[in-house]
């Protein structure tokens, strides 16, 4: 595996040397790479959510692409589910090497273009854990908490700026380097009222610096250039969830504040028509938050009411239609409803009706490989589970639509057994069907197959006093 690895590294070490009398000096980039378990045969890659080609694995799970016409700048690596980002400029030869069952974490890249990438993924991955440490620090009050948070940024700009000291880069590196910085700080910032263990918001934001978000001063809520940036939109997410607390606490009545109210969410649609202009971004949080939302949500006429709200603010045509299509998905699924006769596959490949497998009070929940630890973690529990409950049926349905060998091959390395394990026979139709989002959704049924919950969680702390409920019915 190694030797395959390295004899990619020379070829494209040749590719660099060599001209190409097709092209100009500075608008190409040559990308490689081996995939160990891949989910499937192919990589996407795009940029600003236009796919520039479908690149096929070979035999031994290569692959090796010339981006002509480059246009220096992120691009988006997407395979299996799993997505992660890459910095292209011009006459980069950049190989990768990554492991499915560790996506990010064995992501490395050698080649022309390696260092600055390095950075970028390792910085992604401490940014990972040291958000676990903000939620920890957003108990403390706030002016400790902003001396924690200031602490850390400049770490990070400290370690940015040795690294700049031993590698020469690009403006560009620099450019999205300090953002990333700049954008995990901003949102630690906006953050903090929401995981602050106290109820009453309007006293938390009261107790807040008078500078605490000056630099919202200077921020560009519509940059375009830094639209397709993760650490950019998950602040601007934040942002919204924050600016909308603000204007929702001058107006409601409630004692407690409540992110799931239908007013809360009306209120955050509106924040987002007024702040945002540019188009993409506008749709992208428009259609981000009414789905977090309906995925939630079991009350038919607060969805519509923001379903109405969502579809007179956006302009993108195409996850309009999706938004309906889930609404009615979820309005099916109202408890007390039949539940949707849809067709599954075993790993032996033999097809069945889900509902003929319903004759007991069932649990229906699902998993992907995408989703790894939780993979993992949902089967534990679910193992426990059947051992409590042994009068309740468990079906565990893998939703990937990259065939059964990835799956299957999970469940052997993990030992977990086959038995009540299937997948969709029609993945994507199934999955819009049933409103899967998010993983851990999970459908409870009574033996009648009526619908007892239509979102629940195995991890939740009422989860089995629900569970209980359905074995109970008459």
């Amino acid at each position: 595996m190694k030797l395959h690895y390295l004899s990619l590294l020379i070829i494209l070490t040749l590719f660099n040397c060599k001209k190409d009398g097709n092209n100009s000096e500075d608008n190409y980039a040559y990308l490689g790479g081996e995939i160990m378990n891949p989910n499937s045969d192919f990589i996407i890659l795009s940029k600003a959510d236009v796919v520039i080609d479908t690149i096929h694995l070979d035999k031994k799970n290569r692959f090796l692409y010339k981006v002509n016409n480059l246009k220096d700048g992120l691009y988006t690596f997407y395979h299996g589910g799993e997505i992660q980002m890459i910095l292209l400029e011009p006459e980069d030869s950049l190989l990768l090497r990554l492991n499915t069952l560790e996506f990010d974490e064995s992501l490395v890249f050698t080649g022309k273009g390696d260092k600055k990438n390095n950075y970028l993924i390792n910085e992604f991955l401490e940014n990972e854990i040291q958000e676990q440490k903000i939620f920890k620090f957003c108990q403390l009050k706030p002016h400790v908490y902003e001396n924690r948070v200031d602490s850390l940024k400049a770490f990070k700009l400290n370690k940015l700026k040795t690294f700049q000291t031993k590698y020469k880069q690009s403006p560009l590196f620099e450019k999205i380097a300090q953002a990333n910085i700049d954008y995990s700080y901003y949102s630690s910032k906006e953050v903090y009222p929401f995981v602050h263990f106290g109820h009453n918001k309007t006293e938390i934001l009261k107790s807040l610096p008078s500078n605490f978000y000056d630099y919202r001063k200077s921020i560009n809520y519509n940059d375009d250039f830094y639209k397709e940036h993760h650490h950019y939109n998950t602040f601007l997410r934040y942002t919204v969830n924050n600016l909308a607390l603000k204007n929702h606490l001058n107006h409601s009545t409630d004692d407690d504040f409540k992110r799931s109210s239908s007013c809360y969410n009306l209120d955050r649609l509106k924040l987002i028509d007024s702040l945002i202009t540019n188009k993409t971004i506008k749709n992208e949080l428009l259609y981000y938050f009414t789905t977090t939302y309906l995925s939630k949500s079991i009350d038919t006429e607060n969805n519509n009411t923001i379903i109405e709200s969502y579809l007179s603010k956006s302009t993108d045509d195409v996850a309009k239609a999706e938004i309906k299509r889930l609404a009615v998905s979820i309005n099916n699924l109202k408890e007390g409803s039949s539940f949707p006769n849809i067709k599954i596959v075993d790993y032996s490949n033999a097809e069945f009706d889900i509902n003929s497998l319903i004759k007991t009070p069932t649990v229906i929940s699902f998993w992907s490989n995408t989703y790894y630890n939780h993979f993992k973690e949902s089967h534990y529990k679910l193992n426990e589970l059947k051992v409590k409950y042994p009068e309740v049926r468990f079906i565990v349905i893998n939703i990937d639509d990259f065939g059964s060998d990835r799956p299957k091959t999970s469940l052997k390395e993990n030992r977990f057994k086959f038995k009540d394990e299937y997948q969709f026979k029609n993945p994507q139709e199934s999955k819009e069907t049933l409103a899967i989002q998010p993983m851990t959704k999970t459908i409870v049924i009574d033996k009648h197959q009526k619908i007892v919950y239509s979102n629940t969680n195995i991890f939740s702390g009422g989860f089995e006093e629900q569970l209980l409920g359905a074995i109970n019915r008459k």
